[in-house]
Formats: C-alpha cells, structure tokens, sequence
C-alpha cells in the first residue's frame, strides 16, 4: 500500500436528490481525518478543495439533472485523481456525492491501462447506482455512476475518461446492496454484474462476502475502494442522504475495511455521500473516519499483523 496520500475534497452535491453532500470534505477534516492517518505513519497532504459550478437545482432535461454541471466536476476529478496516481500518490477523495464515483473511477482505469494493471473496484454502497434516464424518473445523476461506467449513457459522461466503456462490470464487486430498482435490477443481471447484497451478507457473513469479493486480487491488482457512507445502516451513520434499513453493522463494517487493509494492494479511495445537514454532531464523519483508518491499518484484533507484501 502507498503511504503517501493525497486528500481531495470535491463539494459538491451536483448529482444528488437532497443538498447538503457538498459539505462533507469538511466533516471529514473535523472529524480529523488527516492527523488519523498520519498516526497510522502516513504522510498526508490535503491538497484543498476542487472548484466546480454552482449546484442549479434544475429538473431533469432529456432524463437527466445537471449533465453539463456534473461532466464540469467529474472532469477535474478525472484529472486531479490521474495526476496524483501517475505523481506515485494515493488519492483519497473527499466527497460530495457519488455521481463524483464517474471521476475518480475514470481516472484509475486510465492509470491502469497506463500501467498495465488489473483493476478491481469495491462499490460499497446501499445501491446499485446501474440507472439510466430510461429507468428512473428522478434524473439524479448519483444514482447512475456505475452504469455510465460500463459505457451506458449520454456520451458526454461516458466519454470522461477518454475511452468507453471506462471499466467493464467483471471488475467491480458491489457489497452492501439493499436498494435496488426493478429495471435497474434486470440491468445488472445483463450485464453480469457481480453483487454481495445483504441477503447474501446475512447467509454468508461478511468475512465469506469479502473472501469472495477479493478472490483474485494480487501484486499486480490496484485496489480502488468506493465508500458511499450508506452503505452502514443508519443506525451507525444517520448523516447521509439516502438511509436505506438493514445495512451493515459497525462491526461488520469493520471487518470489510481490514480485509481489504489486508491485502495490502488498496491503492486509491472515495468516501462519497457523507452529509452533515442530516446528520447528529457529526457522529457520521466520526465512524467514517474510523472506517477508514481501518482501511489503512488499524486493526482491532490482537494478532500477529500479516508480513508486508512487496509494492
């Protein structure tokens, strides 16, 4: 795993159906996300905040809110995240919602064929986000991200990246799932993705989800992780803005975050979703920010750490 680390804040709630995402990169640094990993002996740069256009609050045009606003930000996502991986870095994002997953997402696949390198992305999430303008009559674009992704939609979103599809579906894993559409469900089911939704969490348990959702991965895997805060049941994180019932416990969400800690092979971030106008004296940042120490390492078991695996 790198040790350097780059945060990027992205404030911006462009993709969303309620306000208030745009004020979660500084929940997160309050929540005191830096001077976290920096216990964990690595070196953090906050790099500030991205700047975009204003969120318009629109209705929908042709099926979709904000198209031209949200390819704005997810460009200079895309670019920010790219020069930080191509620098040696690691970058951490800081959103905003999770229409921004377009991005940052577009950004490591490009890097990865750059490098030559197998791409796995672990889409932890309440939702799917595989809609499409066809399916869903809101228009939000944050429930779109993976579909966009796999190369469904408008090209100006497709295209971010520079080449359609950006991912294909056999490499991400969704974990969490709970919330699911009856057309967006027949289209992941075409397109084959891969989903550990928590019925198969609640048969399995999460160390089996997580032994599956890893299979595969090795020294030459770059390890993207896609945090939509949630993906915990609101009970553990009230301060989102689409709380679905019955997600993952604290406990069992930190058992997800240090297997992949794990594997060693985490090799870029988005903490997505996190809104501070819904939540309660920023307890949601707080138990995101644990979460993700957990991802760089902190584990909560007195055990052996496993040796550490060649960069």
């Amino acid at each position: 795993m790198n040790t350097s680390i780059r945060l990027i804040g992205v404030p911006t709630d462009i993709g969303a159906g309620a306000r208030g995402a745009s004020m979660g990169p500084e929940a997160l640094r309050v929540a005191g996300l830096a001077a976290v990993l920096e216990a964990q002996g690595l070196s953090v740069t906050d790099l500030g905040n991205l700047a975009g256009p204003p969120n318009p609050w629109q209705p929908p045009h042709d099926g979709y809110r904000h198209i031209d606003e949200v390819r704005a930000w997810n460009l200079g996502l895309h670019q920010a995240v790219l020069a930080e991986l191509r620098a040696g870095h690691l970058p951490l994002v800081l959103g905003g919602d999770h229409s921004l997953g377009l991005g940052s997402i577009s950004a490591v696949a490009t890097h990865c064929r750059e490098r030559h390198k197998k791409l796995r992305v672990l889409w932890l999430d309440a939702h799917a986000d595989f809609n499409t303008a066809a399916l869903t009559p809101s228009g939000n674009l944050h429930g779109m991200p993976v579909a966009l992704l796999c190369g469904l939609g408008p090209p100006e979103l497709t295209g971010i990246g520079g080449h359609v599809p950006a991912v294909q579906p056999a490499q991400i894993r969704q974990i969490g799932i709970r919330s699911v559409d009856a057309g967006e469900k027949r289209l992941v089911h075409e397109h084959g993705l891969e989903v550990f939704d928590m019925r198969y969490i609640d048969e399995m348990g999460m160390r089996h989800t997580m032994e599956q959702a890893l299979a595969g991965v090795d020294a030459d895997t770059h390890l993207h992780v896609s945090f939509d805060v949630d993906f915990l049941d609101p009970e553990v994180a009230p301060g989102v803005g689409t709380t679905v019932r019955g997600g993952p416990t604290y406990r069992e969400a930190q058992l997800c975050m240090e297997m992949i800690a794990d594997t060693g092979r985490l090799a870029s971030l988005d903490v997505m979703e996190l809104n501070p106008a819904l939540d309660v004296r920023n307890r949601t940042a707080e138990v995101a920010v644990d979460l993700i120490e957990s991802l760089f390492g902190k584990s909560t078991l007195m055990r052996k750490q496993p040796p550490t695996r060649a960069p």
